[in-house]
């Protein structure tokens, strides 16, 4: 469990402790505030209370840019932790207020149903499976939890900062409309789901890290499954970069992942630059794999693995 010490993460861990759930937790100490030590000590307070392993990691990062790095640290963490001592889930307490301020923030820059509805309370990702059991539960709900319940909690002024735009959202809109529209805004959210499932209903397969997507006369089914198999492997689609990808149709998003499209199908696979064999490119080409995805190929699979396990 991703775990703060702030109010959302104390509230959803004494909720897993009362419901039995087994978990330890990992907290990420980005020594930014004087508190920082102190909710490092009290996260390990609680685990060794609750006979829980605390996994903790140090990362002081500059102010350029920081959130964007920070998550990339925390995840990177979260990531390594899980595959060293064989966890299969994350669990996070993000919520509703959480959920309403990224459909926001994806409305403001133009988005469609995919994007705005963001969070899902499960999530498979490439090594883990991601949850967050209280997508459904609004702030004033955990604070209510939090104080009936006499759990003690830190606050983060870093969350009060309105330079970072999450917080000026937060701040300005999210909390109080989901304060008092929240039983219509879980609903909505509800109906969105469906309507993201009707969107996303496309096939797709997998050989190792090499995944085949069946090609959709529709561009918005096509960057639906493109999006969930990207983040999949660790990337985040943006705007600009769902724009370029059904622009050029062979594209390498983040510098590390390919995206290419032939006559019925779309290939997405991890980019990698080698030489390879003539006589290797020759086959590539005419079975039409595209050039971006072949390295992959070339380093993990055989072009007769490739073709007699694709099932699309």
């Amino acid at each position: 469990m991703a775990f703060s010490a702030g109010s959302d993460s104390s509230a959803l861990f004494f909720i897993l402790v009362e419901y039995g759930v087994e978990f330890d937790i990992a907290l990420v100490n980005y020594k930014t505030r004087k508190q920082s030590d102190e909710e490092e000590a009290y996260a390990k307070e609680l685990a060794k209370r609750f006979d829980k392993i605390c996994h903790t990691f140090t990362c002081k990062l500059s102010s350029s840019n920081f959130e964007k790095r920070a998550r990339e640290e925390r995840y990177g963490f979260f990531k390594e932790s899980i595959k060293r001592f064989g966890y299969d889930n994350l669990i996070t307490a993000h919520h509703l207020n959480d959920r309403f301020e990224w459909f926001l923030m994806q409305l403001s820059k133009g988005a469609g149903v995919s994007e705005i509805v963001g969070m899902q309370e499960i999530e498979e990702n490439e090594d883990y499976t991601l949850v967050r059991p209280l997508l459904s539960i609004g702030k004033d709900e955990i604070l209510a939890f939090l104080k009936s319940n006499d759990i003690k909690y830190f606050l983060d002024s870093s969350n009060s900062d309105k330079r970072y735009r999450r917080n000026q959202i937060r701040a300005e809109f999210s909390d109080r409309f989901v304060s008092n529209f929240s039983d219509g805004l879980k609903r909505s959210f509800e109906y969105l789901e469906k309507d993201k499932e009707e969107l996303g209903n496309i096939q797709i397969a997998k050989q190792k890290e090499l995944y085949t997507i069946k090609k959709s006369n529709s561009d918005l089914k096509n960057i639906r499954a493109i999006d969930k198999v990207l983040k999949r492997l660790g990337v985040l689609l943006t705007k600009k970069g769902r724009d370029e990808i059904l622009k050029y149709k062979d594209c390498v998003v983040s510098r590390r992942v390919a995206v290419c499209f032939d006559e019925d199908k779309i290939y997405i696979a991890p980019y990698i630059k080698t030489v390879m064999p003539k006589s290797f490119k020759e086959e590539c080409r005419k079975r039409k794999i595209p050039p971006k995805i072949r390295g992959y190929i070339y380093k993990s699979l055989t072009l007769e693995e490739l073709f007699k396990n694709l099932p699309i």
